[in-house]
């Protein structure tokens, strides 16, 4: 198959005006856009069977104002919020907009919520073609909604769908259909402090066939899940097991991609971490076993430097980092702070920000010094799980988290990023869906 892919892409090379000739040439094209040249030759490898296909710059591109509705008739009372467990709880409508390569996108459509038909040939369900996202709607007892920097959620799942050779959308137009989703949804957005709405976008590959290769059909649906705070009351600190038996992204891999098949491998590790008597994995890499993430989380560290400044670390993004919403706002907070420009309560004044390689022998030599001072993962669940011991090498590093479970940057953090979710706190990430009653 190999063979036959390799002539395959030689051929639409040709076609295409574009030299591929290797396996390590073919690595170096970017699937950043769909301009790039792997956008040439996965558009005019897609039909397997036919000797060109469409320019995508001529299909439908994807058009809220297209959008229909057919609403449910059966609606369902949303559950008290004391009985929600994450992500089993949907509302009652579901958005779903169907692609082909001959097509390009179909009117988008927001329906009953409900199965998927599916058939059983289905790329997805063979190859894990598929990409997601995880985002939030924010409500308040007057009816105001809010997005939380959606924007970055639609960036990111164009680069996640098009690594896999998904087809890639307008992200400001999806943005407009999920606001629609959400207003007509609204009433199941819970209004206690710390609930929300759970928004899942999500990109399947559907074409029916057992070929290896980028998808002639997909469907991008999108379903929302009411979901009440990571900590049901104080802030509770997670224990994490280092670990560098498994790994969950390699160089050249999908770490920094938020697709399907990072996460079922990182089931078992995650069992294994329990057993052992802590909440998550701490991701290790390489012989010098080179945080990565926490979980499915991002992860931040606080020092004391050698000559006595305060430094946020937080590994640096790649192949083996997920781009995290929550990361990159904390990094934006805390450099705001750092510059003087946006100072913030709470932070130190002397506050360094960096994006970096930290090593488990930085990290226990930083802990034998008093100088870890505080850990913690950020992600859209959680928002920030603050870390009171690492498990390694049979032995415990042991991080201060203070009476209240938390120290005073991982607080303040927590405190900054839900004010402007909420839009307590003013901010151009906080988008509105809905106005509430004055």
């Amino acid at each position: 198959m190999q063979s036959s892919m390799s002539r395959a892409l030689r051929c639409v090379s040709r076609r295409a005006g574009v030299a591929v000739h290797t396996q390590a040439t073919r690595r170096t094209l970017s699937f950043s856009t769909p301009s790039s040249a792997s956008a040439v030759i996965l558009n005019s490898t897609r039909r397997q069977y036919a000797t060109s296909a469409p320019d995508p710059a001529t299909l439908p591109g994807l058009d809220a104002s297209k959008l229909k509705v057919t609403l449910n008739e059966k609606r369902s009372t949303p559950p008290p919020s004391s009985e929600l467990k994450f992500g089993s709880t949907f509302t009652d409508h579901m958005l779903t907009v169907k692609w082909t390569s001959e097509t390009g996108w179909g009117d988008p459509q927001i329906q009953p919520f409900g199965d998927l038909p599916m058939h059983p040939g289905a790329m997805v369900l063979h190859y894990a073609l598929t990409a997601f996202e995880g985002m939030k709607a924010y409500g308040d007892p007057s009816g105001r909604v809010t997005l939380f920097r959606p924007d970055k959620n639609m960036e990111r799942l164009n680069r996640s769908v098009a690594r896999v050779t998904l087809p890639t959308f307008d992200g400001g137009e999806l943005i407009k259909l999920i606001k629609e989703l959400v207003k007509l949804d609204a009433h199941w957005i819970p209004t206690e402090p710390g609930h929300s709405l759970y928004v899942r976008p999500i990109m399947l590959g559907t074409q029916p066939t057992l070929y290896v290769g980028p998808t002639n059909e997909a469907l991008l649906y999108v379903v929302c899940s009411p979901v009440g705070p990571y900590y049901k009351t104080a802030i509770k600190p997670v224990a994490l097991l280092g670990t560098d038996k498994y790994i969950r992204a390699a160089p050249g891999g999908t770490g920094g991609y938020k697709v399907a098949v990072n996460y079922a491998p990182a089931v078992v590790p995650q069992m294994e971490a329990e057993a052992a008597g802590y909440d998550q994995n701490l991701w290790l890499f390489g012989p010098e076993y080179q945080l990565t993430e926490v979980g499915s989380m991002n992860l931040f560290l606080v020092l004391r430097t050698k000559d006595g400044a305060t430094e946020l670390v937080t590994p640096a993004l790649g192949d083996l980092i997920l781009p995290g919403v929550t990361r990159d706002s904390i990094l934006a907070i805390a450099r705001g702070h750092a510059s003087g420009k946006a100072p913030i309560d709470g932070l130190p004044k002397d506050l360094v920000v960096s994006e970096r390689k930290i090593d488990m022998a930085e990290v226990k030599q930083a802990a034998s010094e008093g100088r870890l001072l505080e850990v913690f993962g950020a992600g859209t669940a959680a928002i920030v799980s603050p870390v009171d011991r690492i498990g390694w090498e049979g032995k415990d590093i042991m991080i201060p988290c203070g009476e209240d479970g938390a120290g005073p940057v991982t607080k303040t953090m927590l405190r900054e990023i839900v004010g402007r979710q909420y839009g307590r706190i003013p901010s151009e990430w906080c988008v509105v869906v809905k106005e509430g009653e004055a």
